[in-house]
């Protein structure tokens, strides 16, 4: 389920708790915000890594970059500043060396679903199976998408961030994250055409 703006307020009023109270000793408080935000943020940092060691790693740095700012954290959004940490990390690792994904989750502003934009005549919501062999074709198709674009893909997927808190974390217009995902749709529809026609064939 889409994280309503109400619930977003309601976790970030909890996250202002927890970094007060770290702010005034309690480590145990910022125990508490690596284990909320460990699922997504690793999920990240794991599609754009070489390995789980490898992601371990940049999840490592994300945090100990945070604690030596955290003093002058004043954002609204905890999660998009780690994300927009480990983008940063990722960054500088691929210049150094030169996410199962559901089909219910809108991709854009209007609501629009992956599936929805990948088929038009998407996969039923009982079609489990077709659609967790198709996840993973996605998923593989996503891997080959050009950074930036699969970057925007996985925020969107995998964060539930939205397209403004993407274009802060890519340093873009909202335009360009939103450009950048529709590219990226655009792509994986055309590359996983016949797997949804042999899905739907097959009477999935």
């Amino acid at each position: 389920m889409k994280t309503t703006d109400i619930e977003r307020t309601r976790m970030d009023q909890d996250d202002a708790k927890l970094l007060a109270a770290y702010r005034a000793g309690d480590s145990e408080a910022l125990g508490v915000l690596v284990e909320k935000y460990k699922r997504p943020l690793f999920g990240f940092i794991l599609r754009f890594s070489e390995g789980r060691e490898d992601a371990d790693e940049v999840f490592q740095e994300v945090w100990v970059r945070a604690i030596k700012n955290m003093n002058r954290y004043r954002q609204k959004s905890l999660l998009s500043w780690l994300f927009r940490i480990a983008h940063n990390l990722m960054i500088d690792r691929v210049r150094r060396r030169k996410f199962v994904i559901s089909l219910d989750t809108p991709v854009s502003e209007d609501g629009m679903s992956l599936g929805e934009q990948l088929a038009g005549t998407g996969l039923g919501p009982d079609s489990e199976t077709g659609g967790r062999e198709l996840g993973l074709r996605i998923e593989a198709a996503a891997a080959r998408l050009p950074l930036e674009q699969r970057e925007v893909f996985w925020l969107r997927m995998q964060a539930d961030l939205s397209f403004k808190e993407i274009a802060k974390i890519q340093k873009c217009s909202i335009n360009t994250a939103l450009a950048r995902m529709q590219y990226a749709v655009s792509k994986l529809r055309k590359e996983l055409a016949d797997e949804y026609r042999e899905l739907q064939e097959a009477g999935i």
